[in-house]
Order: C-alpha cells, then structure tokens, then sequence
C-alpha cells in the first residue's frame, strides 16, 4: 500500500514549530508492516491544500493529513478538502452533539451553534472520533484514496491515528509484511568514515535498509529489515546488526534509544566502581548529564567546576607552579585536577575537563578550541589534548561527549585503555 502524509500549518513551513507528527506516523506505520512513501508540507492555505491533496490522490493508497481542524480562521482545511473533492461544506450532527458535550464537560454553557465551524465537514465523510480534544476528523475515498484528516495537536492525532487509522488500513492490506527496526548509536568516528566502513555492509542486500542520519555530535544508524514473517525478519536484521558492530566496533557506544550517558551509568553498575569529576571549561555540562541518569548517585559521588586557578588550587590541591609555568588549559593541570578530584572524593576513578571554549582567550600555541581531557584510575592516568570546532556550544559539547566517551571506555574494556 502507498501511503502519504501530509502535515498542513503556516507555522511548520515557517520553521516556528517543528513537524513532530510525520515522523510518528510513519514510525507507527512501520510497527504495522506499512510504509510511508512521501511526506508534504503546505501552510494554511485553501489553494495549497487542495493541489496538495489532489496531486497526492494520483500517487498514493492513503493519505494521512494533520492539522488545520481547529476553530480559528486559519484552519481551513475542512474547507479546501471539500473544495478539492468537490463536496459540499455540511453541518455534521455527530460533531455537533461532540462539541456540546465537551463544552458541558468543560463547564461551558454546553450549547453550540449549528454553523460551528469544527462542526462542518465535506459531505459524504465519516468522522473520526476526538476523545480528547474538540477538533474530530474525518475520512473518505476520494480517485480510489483513502483520505484521513486528524488534528494536529500530537497527543489528540496520535490517539486517534491508533484507535482509528491504523486498524482501518491493516485490515485492508491483503499482503502484509513484517518490518523490524535496530538503531546504533555512534561516536567517535564522522560521517564519511562510518560510511567507507558500511560500505559493503549491505551490497547487494534487497531485504534490508540503511540510513545513516548525524545528530550532532553523535551518528545513528537505522537498519530495517523486513519479510513476510517476524522471524525471518528478525534473522536478517540481526545478522545485518553483527556485520555493522564487527565493522565500527567500540565506536557504538548503545543501541535503541539509549543515551550515551546511560550507558556510562549502566557501565558503571556492572563494574561497582565510583567515579569523581572536575570541570572547568564545560561549567557543569558532564555533570548534570550524568545526574540526568536516575541513581546516578550510586556511582557518582561529587564533582566540582573548578573555573578559577585559586579554585582549582584549593578545592583540587593543583600545584601553583603548574598553572604559573603551564597554564590552566594544559595536559599538566588537567592531570592534576583529575588526580585531586579523585583524592578529595576517595573515589576509583576521578576525570576532569579544562579548556578554551571561546570565543575569546585562544593564542597562536592555545587556539579556542583546545581541551585537554584527564582520567584517573588505579591501574594508570592518561591525558590527551583535543582541539574542537565549532562555536562556543559546539566546543563544549563535543568536551562533554568525549569525556563521557572515555569513561565508557574504560569501564568497557576491563581498565585496558588507551588514547
């Protein structure tokens, strides 16, 4: 079955508000073997809407529509799907008693009058029920497609998408295919690189797909794999999942929908060790990631942003002649302040962040960008000099997922580390 969407508001063309509801859409499809094949976007605007309509009728099965149900004088889409279809605007009795109702629920006066607008629908349409809101949808066919109009409000379409759609379109699909979906999480290596790796991951491969999308600053990679039953489906995507592990190895850093400071944390409960954390140039950034993670506690015993060199003497015991000799941003203090966490806080490992995120302070030998990382442990200390691109976020950002990166090695590879 070709299925479209087709997302209708001024806002979401104008970048005001992001799209949200084609992405769930087309991921609860996928839970349903169904694909969507094309995704449009028009504004609140009757001609737009209607050639948008009309052009998807020729190309599509289904069209699934959000948006433009609502009582203001933008929303127009019930108007233009009526003039599109060449149907009359009509006063439907079953939205009329929905509206009263919901207004006498709300403490309104529970009347509503006949010529409401989200009470008018094209005529020949079957509406489709709101539970939770006031702007119900409607269906029709309309050149041999099935037409949905839902609200755009997600938590109102997404509802509606699953009691209503959803079964409306399964039941009508004769040959169903079962599609299974994996995410990696990667970080360490850019775009062309993990590309060059999974180059031939899937050659020749018809039964499963491969996106590779940046989320700065990390990669994900969605295979999908589908057959006509779950477990061959499943058989195909799990090999495909080795092949791309063997290939990108410890640069994965999760899979699903797991963050990278979650699976630091998940590390840090299988290994039963505790950590401590210093922090300069990130102003806190590790730390509240980390304490994001419930129980964090457990492991996580204190950290400090050392931002001046007096604090850094005093809260980490950071020798003067180092930050008089060398500097604040250099591999010497940040192996003090990474050892002097860890003594404060009696911990098994102590790490620790000092740099230049700019956009002023950078010289010729220390350019903004510069960042020098330290980790402390029983077995061996280790520090490395980085330099960041990026603006001032982007610097500190990239601090913050590297650092969490080299605690997540660690832990990972049984205290065999290396930088």
């Amino acid at each position: 079955m070709r299925i479209s969407t087709l997302s209708i508001g001024s806002e979401l063309i104008c970048g005001e508000v992001i799209d949200t509801n084609a992405g769930h859409i087309a991921e609860l499809l996928l839970g349903c073997g169904l694909r969507v094949q094309r995704h449009v976007v028009v504004g609140d605007c009757e001609p737009d809407i209607g050639e948008a309509l009309n052009e998807l009728a020729l190309k599509s099965d289904a069209v699934i529509v959000t948006g433009g149900l609502g009582p203001t004088v933008d929303d127009v889409t019930a108007l233009a799907a009526a003039h599109a279809t060449g149907r009359r605007l009509v006063v439907n009795e079953e939205l009329n008693e929905h509206l009263r109702s919901f207004s006498a629920r709300l403490g309104g006066p529970g009347g509503c009058h006949p010529s409401d607008k989200q009470a008018m629908i094209p005529a020949k349409s079957t509406v489709i029920p709101n539970p939770t809101g006031t702007a119900c949808g409607f269906h029709f066919i309309h050149g041999g497609c099935f037409f949905f109009f839902l609200p755009g409000v997600p938590s109102e379409m997404d509802r509606m998408l699953r009691e209503t759609v959803l079964p409306f379109l399964y039941v009508r699909v004769f040959h169903k295919r079962v599609v299974l979906s994996s995410f990696l999480n990667v970080f360490g290596l850019s775009e062309p690189e993990v590309d060059g790796l999974l180059a031939c991951v899937l050659s020749g491969s018809h039964t499963v797909q491969m996106s590779i999308c940046v989320t700065f600053p990390r990669i994900r990679i969605t295979l999908r794999a589908d057959a006509d039953t779950e477990t061959a489906a499943r058989t195909r995507l799990q090999e495909t999942v080795e092949l791309v592990r063997e290939r990108l190895g410890d640069a994965i850093f999760s899979e699903g929908h797991e963050t990278i400071e979650q699976a630091v944390a998940g590390l840090f409960a299988r290994r039963g060790l505790t950590m401590a954390l210093a922090e300069s140039c990130t102003g806190g950034l590790i730390a509240k990631r980390l304490t994001d993670v419930p129980g964090s506690s457990a492991f996580f015993l204190e950290g400090a942003v050392t931002y001046s060199n007096a604090a850094k003497m005093r809260l980490l015991g950071v020798p003067q002649d180092i930050l008089e000799a060398r500097g604040a941003v250099s591999s010497e203090c940040a192996a003090a302040m990474a050892a002097g966490a860890r003594v404060a806080a009696g911990s098994d490992l102590g790490l620790a962040v000092t740099g230049i995120a700019g956009p002023d302070g950078g010289t010729d030998d220390k350019p903004v960008g510069t960042v020098f990382i330290s980790l402390a442990a029983p077995d061996g200390a280790w520090t490395k000099r980085f330099l960041f691109g990026g603006n001032r976020e982007d610097i500190r950002t990239l601090t913050a997922w590297t650092a969490l990166d080299w605690l997540r090695r660690y832990l990972m590879n049984n205290s065999l580390f290396s930088v």
